[in-house]
């Protein structure tokens, strides 16, 4: 299977902390690179995990508190000096383009590269972004202000050609475009070979879901069902509870019951309020609901 995998690259709350960054995260899959948020120190998180600045071609913003945006303006203007010349695409609600506009004027003239603004509507869940191997979508969030998540899916991809087949009946490669989109082949004595014998099943497709920041919403598994690793704010424990309702956040324990609910396998932790120094008491809290539960941490490599 290709790769499809998560690096966490900030998974604290708003108040900085020695501890961790602020939300940002990039996710690889298919050959491409999506960033979902762009907390403050986004290049320099970059640099740290390895990832390559010119693979990366999609920002998606949640929402604009600034412990998900304030990074961007800085990661674009890092782009253009160091050449960039691809478009980079930016995908945010609808109330970030003339903020972002008017600092890119002051801050990145000459810029040498172009960014094209997609408005999200946060209310929707639709498609943001296609191509042919993969789409990404919107999810509605309840925040204090506009906030939606984001649902990377694979597509279906083509089953596997059985080699061993393939060379028994010393069928032409150039015939394996057309077995993989499901023709059969007709051996020289007239054997008719079934497509089901030259193929294995494909891949199943997998999705990953990146929902922050949100309340528990009691209705959002519907709209993870068929999601394989969910990432979901878990701001408290449940010794705030009171804290999660009033700032329209969740707690590790609801996290976690949306999880379970929507039958994901995989569930990913993060958006740490700086009030805990040991994590651990939200992992034990999800865990009791949803077992393969995992906190997340700076430089954290994840397969989806």
């Amino acid at each position: 299977m290709e790769p499809f995998r998560v690096y966490i690259l900030g998974c604290g709350s708003a108040l900085p902390t020695l501890r961790h960054f602020p939300s940002m995260q990039i996710v690889e899959c298919r050959g491409k690179l999506f960033m979902f948020d762009c907390g403050e120190g986004a290049q320099s998180q970059m640099r740290r995990s390895g990832l390559s600045f010119n693979r990366m071609g999609h920002v998606f913003i949640t929402h604009l508190h600034g412990d998900h945006c304030f990074g961007l303006i800085g990661m674009i203007s890092t782009f253009g000096l160091l050449g960039r010349t691809a478009t980079l695409n930016v995908y945010a609600p609808e109330a970030l383009k003339d903020m972002l506009e008017r600092q890119m004027k002051m801050f990145c003239r000459d810029l040498g590269y172009t960014v094209e603004f997609h408005a999200v509507d946060t209310t929707r869940h639709q498609i943001v972004y296609e191509d042919r191997s993969l789409q990404v979508e919107s999810i509605p969030l309840e925040h204090r202000m506009p906030t939606c998540g984001y649902l990377l899916r694979e597509k279906p991809g083509l089953p596997h050609i059985r080699r061993d087949i393939i060379d028994a009946y010393q069928i032409p490669l150039s015939q394996i475009g057309n077995i993989k989109s499901g023709a059969d082949w007709t051996a020289l004595d007239g054997t008719l070979i079934a497509n089901a014998q030259l193929t294995t099943p494909a891949d199943p497709p997998r999705a990953y879901a990146y929902c922050t920041d949100t309340r528990y919403l009691q209705h959002l598994h519907e709209e993870l069902k068929g999601v394989t690793t969910l990432y979901h704010e878990s701001t408290y424990a449940n010794d705030n509870l009171a804290m999660a309702e009033k700032y329209c956040h969740s707690t590790a324990e609801q996290a976690a019951c949306v999880a379970r609910d929507a039958g994901v396998r995989q569930l990913l932790l993060g958006h740490f309020s700086s009030r805990y120094t040991d994590e651990s008491v939200l992992l034990h809290e999800a865990q009791k609901v949803f077992a393969n539960t995992r906190l997340t941490s700076e430089m954290d490599v994840i397969d989806v």
